[in-house]
């Protein structure tokens, strides 16, 4: 009766103990974070905390047939396959953390029967019930139950660690996804300015044959020279040349996207211009401190810090005693007749285990220094994140400003070519200017064009960098 005393107040204390917690709570680190981003512009601090960010994927990119191809890379892609069956494997270990605080139930069956040698001791002078010396049989039935009880809070601090792992994978996927959003998008839109220079040099290269026959022409009539009809000829030729290129570089676009949505190689149908896409003059992009809850990189290396955090609490709770509590009952019986009969082939037992690491090799010690050094590392990591966060949005800020002005010059450049070809090739036919200057008009015209569409996909890319820059593309 004494012993079951013991053993109660054993594990009274041990509940008392439980409400102990040895490790620390987690608080975010300190953070420097500016009122706003820096462009071209000047730093001015923004009171208007909405982000584009918060905009859904589909709603900032409204062309359908994009719309398809990402909707494909999201639900096809090997990537983000891997990336969920990561957050499937994390889940079960969330799971197991939560139910870690419950006791440990077996139950055991067995029978046996053992015949000692006539010549051992058992077997010479053993005694059994069934008056066979020599012979013993044991038939028992239990069931049995182990219960460490969370002294100094390790189970929680597991639970824990196990909930951080949990959210850390999440936001790796989200990470993923706005990624992959952005590059598929990227790669689309330069699949459209690829397209849009083919026309162009396809374009060019019916105005430089009507240069050519042009110039045959004078050549004949004793206007030109040879080496006028040998320069148009080259020309020709180099925009001839031009169309394969592009080609090539358009069936490899076509090829990378057929990648990204895990299928094989493939031609895909173009409906879009790469002018009907238009950039916003003015963007929302809220204030850096937003990025701890938008960007899912940022908040993926927090929950990482999380995770380090509560193993600390982990390592230190192993340092400490820790109790546990063993209970066991079933029937026994030395024969299988009375095997059942009750209640005298009832037993049972119950002990308290109370046990304190004295010296394990220094590997509990070293445990708990690397685990504190694994936290100064997710905390400066963490760090990092954000402080890079911040300058890719100021980055992809400083391009959208800076292209939108290029692209105006740009713009106005090829509004004078354009006016400019009809001009010399009207001059030309008139014998008012030589074929060196119809040809220098047509090369500009054909170089302007081309840079300014992809100016045009320079501006479309800066603008898809700071939406998934700010967290975009998560929803």
């Amino acid at each position: 009766m004494n012993n079951i005393k013991s053993i109660y107040s054993v594990i009274i204390i041990g509940l008392l103990l439980a409400s102990c917690h040895i490790g620390k709570e987690y608080s975010r680190p300190p953070l420097e974070t500016s009122a706003s981003y820096r462009s071209s512009n000047n730093d001015v601090p923004q009171a208007d905390t909405n982000s584009m960010a918060t905009v859904r994927w589909k709603d900032f990119f409204t062309d359908i047939a994009l719309q398809e191809i990402i909707d494909s890379v999201l639900h096809r892609n090997y990537d983000m396959a891997t990336a969920l069956n990561n957050i499937r494997l994390n889940d079960e270990y969330l799971k197991q953390a939560k139910v870690s605080w419950l006791p440990s139930v077996s139950a055991n069956v067995s029978a046996s029967s053992d015949r000692f040698s006539d010549n051992s001791l058992d077997g010479k002078y053993g005694i059994s019930l069934d008056n066979s010396a020599n012979h013993l049989d044991d038939y028992s039935a239990s069931l049995g139950v182990s219960w460490e009880i969370d002294i100094w809070g390790k189970i929680k601090d597991k639970k824990e660690a196990a909930l951080a792992t949990w959210l850390q994978s999440k936001e790796a996927t989200k990470a993923l996804q706005t990624k992959l959003i952005a590059s598929t998008a990227s790669a689309y839109y330069n699949l459209l300015m690829l397209h849009e220079q083919l026309k162009i040099a396809k374009k060019n290269l019916v105005l430089t044959d009507s240069t050519v026959q042009i110039i045959r022409v004078q050549m004949e009539n004793g206007e030109a020279t040879t080496l006028a009809v040998q320069q148009a000829e080259v020309q020709q030729k180099n925009i001839a040349s031009l169309i394969p290129t592009l080609e090539q570089a358009l069936g490899i676009q076509e090829n990378a996207l057929s990648i990204l949505m895990s299928r094989q190689p493939s031609a895909l149908i173009i409906t879009q211009d790469l002018f009907s896409f238009i950039v916003p003059d003015n963007f929302k992009t809220g204030i850096p401190a937003n990025l701890l809850s938008q960007r899912p990189d940022v908040k993926e290396s927090e929950a990482a810090l999380r995770a380090v955090n509560a193993r600390i609490g982990v390592a230190q709770a192993n340092m400490y005693p820790s109790l546990s509590i063993n209970a066991a009952g079933g029937l026994n019986s030395f024969q299988s007749s009375k095997w059942l009969v009750l209640p005298t082939s009832l037993f049972g037992n119950v002990a308290g285990n109370l046990l304190q690491p004295i010296f394990n090799k220094r590997q509990l010690k070293t445990q708990l220094n690397i685990t504190k050094i694994e936290y100064e590392q997710a905390a400066n990591n963490f760090k990092s994140k954000l402080l890079n966060a911040a300058a890719e949005v100021s980055d992809a800020l400083m391009q959208s400003e800076k292209l939108k002005e290029k692209i105006e010059i740009a713009h106005s450049q090829n509004l004078i070519l354009q006016k400019a070809l009809p001009n010399a090739q009207l001059l030309f036919t008139n014998g008012m200017a030589n074929y060196l200057e119809i040809i220098t008009a047509q090369q500009s015209l054909l170089q302007n064009e081309l840079g300014f569409a992809d100016l045009k996909r320079q501006q479309i890319t800066a603008y898809i960098q700071l939406y998934r820059s700010l967290g975009g593309g998560t929803r």
